[in-house]
């Protein structure tokens, strides 16, 4: 008789595979604690020493997540155009064309924006 639970759902069959693998984690960390007390080191300085490395796992896997985002968010800006040496702030529509007034920097409207002096003959 099968006395396993059938489960079709897929996070209970994902969480029963993280709970395998954690349960595996632990045996091994124990077996390792185990042949450092069998090497001769005391049982507490081993548990000491396996949560060092732990620790230094962490503080290592913290490092690389800190710089990849940091990396992230300067890709980010550069991709938005904050890495441009000057701002661009004519508004959209706008464009270099020759227009009623003359050549000049003209809205989608059709309206002149630069400054203009219609007696200025090299303003054309």
């Amino acid at each position: 008789m099968n006395t396993r639970p059938r489960s079709s759902n897929i996070a209970e069959r994902f969480g029963r595979w993280l709970g395998r693998g954690w349960r595996g984690y632990v045996r091994r960390e124990r077996r390792v604690v185990a042949w450092l007390a069998s090497v001769g080191v005391p049982s507490g300085a081993a548990t000491a020493l396996v949560w060092i490395v732990k620790l230094a796992v962490l503080g290592v896997l913290l490092y690389t997540a800190f710089w990849l985002a940091l990396l992230l968010v300067c890709l980010l800006l550069v991709a938005r155009g904050f890495g441009k040496g000057g701002d661009d702030f004519t508004p959209p529509g706008t464009e270099l064309r020759h227009g009623e007034a003359g050549f000049g920097l003209y809205s989608s409207d059709r309206h002149r924006l630069d400054p203009h002096d219609p007696n200025n003959p090299y303003d054309d």
